[in-house]
């Protein structure tokens, strides 16, 4: 009688398979590559991931989020930074991380993976790839880790190139180019007095990238183009959202490496990274004519890693993002409380990492986020980071 494949699998990965350590995710593979292994013949399997402990200590206000993530919503500013309560220690291990990967002899690629940052399991990818083809949840395509500068800080520095999140998409690549079109996120809103108007996704949006490096230097330029529209069946109107960015990694010496990003969006929302509230800008407004008016505004980042030797660094780096408000302030009645709207964040931290053992990696931090408001408040909060990620 003929064995399932099942079977054959179980027997095949209890006994037969080789396990190795793959580089760099330290992930653990799983080769099939016994001549009379005929069903699992030349796939690959890949279990990836992470266990890792974040502690905060927010001096001032408590800005934290799982992860141990500040929060720019959470910042104090104007009055309510006087007397404010202070002193607020917190720690989880909900950034933990596990994933599986699949290569099969045909060049398949198929990725699955997911988090815990809200304390249950959420998808974070999804998706498959053949001949430069991949369909699925992946990192969007205007997005890019080149200029990323190295923080314990889970979601980054305001500037970052790009949108920084996972999205729906297909998407093409060959060689350095790639170009996709990908569900649009929608973390922010369109601003109404109307309560019947609501932005609505007609489109997708469309996205194109060129990312290498020459010698020393790494580079990404990426561009998107949207449509931002609202119909209430009796009213509408649209307009065209779009953005570019571009980001360099600069390996300065063996010891010095050098990040720079600088990103201009108009059409806001999570393209123009941790601006608005904590993660996007409102994309725009409807004014008394029924009009789209797009809200613009740009982001920069820039900092410097050195390398002590041994496992050893020094991070440092300042980003920010500012948001023209100027428009809407102007045609929007006050009832719109465009002068509350956080114009400028800013974020800047130094940290200290080491890695004792191959797999292990810690670090200490020290950051300052800082928001200034169209109507001139401000607000600020410092905090320390300490984390310990043991990677497989």
């Amino acid at each position: 009688m003929k064995r399932s494949k099942l079977r054959t699998s179980i027997q095949a990965a209890t006994s037969l398979l080789v396990f190795g350590i793959a580089s760099p995710a330290s992930a653990m593979k799983i080769l099939g590559d016994a001549d009379h292994m005929t069903n699992l013949k030349g796939y690959e399997i890949e279990v990836y991931g992470y266990a890792r402990l974040n502690a905060s200590y927010d001096i001032e206000e408590d800005i934290s989020e799982p992860t141990r993530a500040g929060d720019f919503s959470k910042i104090n500013t104007g009055a309510d930074e006087i007397n404010e309560a202070t002193g607020y220690f917190g720690a989880d291990a909900t950034q933990s991380r596990l994933g599986v990967k699949a290569t099969l002899p045909q060049g398949v690629k198929i990725v699955v993976e997911g988090g815990f940052r809200y304390g249950n399991l959420r998808l974070r990818h999804a998706y498959g790839e053949y001949k430069g083809v991949m369909a699925g949840q992946n990192w969007s395509n205007y997005n890019s880790f080149v200029g990323f500068i190295p923080t314990l800080e889970f979601d980054g520095m305001p500037g970052n190139a790009g949108s920084q999140f996972r999205t729906s998409q297909v998407r093409y690549t060959s060689g350095p180019v790639s170009v996709s079109l990908e569900q649009p996120f929608n973390f922010a809103s369109l601003i109404a007095t109307d309560p019947d108007i609501e932005q609505k996704t007609s489109l997708p949006i469309a996205t194109a990238r060129l990312e290498d490096s020459a010698g020393a230097i790494s580079y990404s330029t990426a561009a998107f183009v949207r449509q931002i529209d609202y119909d209430t069946g009796t009213q509408d109107d649209s307009a065209i959202g779009y953005g570019a960015f571009g980001a360099l990694t600069f390996a300065a010496s063996d010891t010095v490496t050098l990040y720079g990003v600088f990103n201009y969006v108009n059409g806001g929302d999570i393209y123009l990274y941790r601006s608005g509230d904590n993660y996007a800008v409102d994309y725009g407004y409807v004014n008394s004519s029924g009009s789209v008016e797009l809200i613009s505004g740009y982001g920069a980042s820039a900092g410097a890693s050195f390398d002590l030797g041994g496992g050893r660094s020094i991070n440092t780096g300042v980003g920010m993002v500012e948001v023209d408000w100027d428009d809407a302030l102007r045609d929007l009645p006050g009832s719109a409380d465009i002068g509350n709207k956080q114009e400028t964040n800013t974020m800047a931290m130094i940290n200290y990492q080491w890695s004792p053992a191959k797999a292990v990696t810690m670090g200490v931090e020290y950051s300052y986020f800082m928001v200034d408001e169209v109507d001139g408040d401000d607000g600020d909060a410092s905090r320390l980071m300490f984390a310990a990620q043991y990677n497989f």
